[in-house]
């Protein structure tokens, strides 16, 4: 038996906003310019935003305006100072990348992951604590006295299967005007036990600690520093399975650390729910201007049904890791990355990387 512990968090924690921001600016390049070869990225503390990166685009992007945005609708009332040191791609990189095909931008190696063990073929720890997450986002939007940032985690005992959810630890930043015990009694309530409810079998004698370390009224950039790419285990699959060499957010879909993960993911997924393994991890590496893989991958951790060689066999026939298919297939040049910042780039059906195919 095995203890697996995973969490997530919320729009408000400075990690995550920075994400959000990252891919915002991202989508409004890609509404202009699907051509844009973005990595726009930005790091927060305080009243400071500082925006750095790489854009090569016909878009006129306001960077200042769309950070703002964000940051208000998270919940941030005060006026942000925003810095930004911004240039176009490397001309050598972009030569070696844009041409008839589209190439890989970087060399790295990413992975795609997948178990039977729940129904989005995901691990159930993080299932579990991105749910948390979302049912808090919501519930905070209609409340004056709950705030933004928020993180959650989730143990579950494994024997082979999941076994027992063993604890659920959530903290919730918040106003002065609410007493810690109504605070407790209220997420519980409200929080954790309707999402413990979709898996009462396995949640009978589950330990809950809410704001552990007491008052949380401090949040966001003025209680921590943030910036993109610091929640890589959140975004992919809560520490079961490999994590690749770079994050996602403000990634164009040249960039394989993204899209190769994404497709990596799609196949995984499929091997697993066509019922050849129980899990499935694709192994990908690429070299920069090179669209095909230099590697592929397979492991079903001894758990395929048919032999590993069929397994190969199946993916060759019915999948092409060249990059220029990867964004075709997956339509990866249109606006749609701003969703994916929060609450992991996997397990939600309206991807396009989580289609089954027949």
């Amino acid at each position: 038996m095995r203890i697996v512990t995973s969490e997530s968090v919320n729009v408000g924690h400075p990690d995550k906003t920075c994400d959000i921001i990252a891919d915002s600016f991202l989508d409004e390049a890609l509404k202009q310019d699907k051509d844009s070869q973005m990595a726009v990225e930005c790091a927060i503390k305080n009243d400071k935003l500082f925006i750095y990166g790489e854009a090569t685009t016909k878009a006129n992007i306001d960077y200042d305006k769309i950070a703002r945005d964000v940051l208000k609708d998270i919940g941030y009332k005060n006026d942000f100072k925003i810095i930004k040191e911004i240039s176009i791609q490397s001309p050598e990189i972009n030569k070696a990348v844009v041409g008839k095909k589209l190439k890989a931008n970087d060399q790295g190696i990413v992975f795609g992951y997948a178990t039977n063990e729940t129904k989005e073929f995901m691990p159930l720890p993080l299932v579990v604590a991105h749910k948390l997450m979302m049912k808090y986002e919501k519930f905070r939007r209609l409340r004056d006295d709950f705030f933004a940032d928020a993180k959650s985690q989730v143990s579950v005992l494994y024997d082979d299967l999941p076994k027992e959810i063993t604890e659920v630890i959530i903290s919730v930043s918040h106003s002065d005007n609410i007493s810690l015990a109504r605070l407790r009694k209220t997420i519980k309530s409200e929080i954790v036990l309707p999402i413990l409810e979709e898996y009462k079998n396995l949640a009978k004698n589950v330990k809950i600690l809410i704001n552990s370390g007491g008052k949380f009224t401090i949040w966001g950039s003025f209680a921590d520093s943030g910036c993109v790419g610091r929640k890589i285990v959140v975004d992919t699959y809560g520490g079961e399975g490999k994590v690749g060499g770079g994050c996602f957010s403000s990634k164009n879909a040249t960039k394989i650390d993204r899209s190769g993960a994404y497709y990596a993911r799609k196949v995984a997924k499929n091997v697993v729910a066509h019922g050849y393994a129980d899990k499935c991890e694709i192994g990908l590496s690429y070299a920069i201007g090179v669209a095909e893989p230099i590697s592929v991958s397979v492991d079903c951790f001894k758990t395929n049904k048919i032999s590993i060689e069929k397994i190969q066999a199946y993916i060759k026939q019915n999948f092409d890791f060249n990059v220029q298919n990867i964004i075709t297939e997956l339509d990866l040049l249109k606006p749609i990355y701003k969703q994916t910042a929060c609450f992991g780039h996997f397990g939600r059906e309206d991807f396009s990387w989580e289609k089954i195919e027949k």
